[in-house]
């Protein structure tokens, strides 16, 4: 098992795909990140050599990935918070942030259901 940027990548996975795993690094990047160390992207994991590993980690390691990307996410949320503007009230709400409508849908953002009982007569 291969261990870049402090994660381990799965062996039996393409290239690509096991790439992937990183967080901060999607499919196009895995195949920049590939190509820039001139290894095939068809080829598994376990077939790597050690020359291989060495290339994609040094690849890897000049972009912004895992908790350094996490944390500057989290700062980014922050500051929209507190200076106080649409989208930082949102969050702070727990609501959808892009004009989503809220009546039926967003369950996902808003929690479960919470029942609201009708008043007595």
């Amino acid at each position: 098992m291969a261990r870049i940027a402090g994660i381990d990548i799965p062996k039996n996975k393409r290239g690509v795909i096991a790439l992937t795993y990183i967080f901060g690094i999607g499919g196009s990047r895995a195949k920049k990140v590939l190509a820039e160390a001139k290894v095939d992207e068809s080829v598994k994991v376990q077939d790597w050599t050690d020359d291989q590993i060495a290339a994609i980690r040094e690849q890897v390691g000049s972009f912004t990935i895992e908790g350094e990307l996490r944390s500057e996410v989290q700062i980014n949320i922050k500051r929209l918070m507190d200076i106080g503007c649409q989208r930082g009230i949102r969050h702070r709400l727990g609501l959808p942030l892009r004009g989503q409508r809220t009546k039926n849908n967003s369950r996902t953002r808003k929690g479960k259901r919470k029942t609201v009982a009708n008043k007595k007569k």
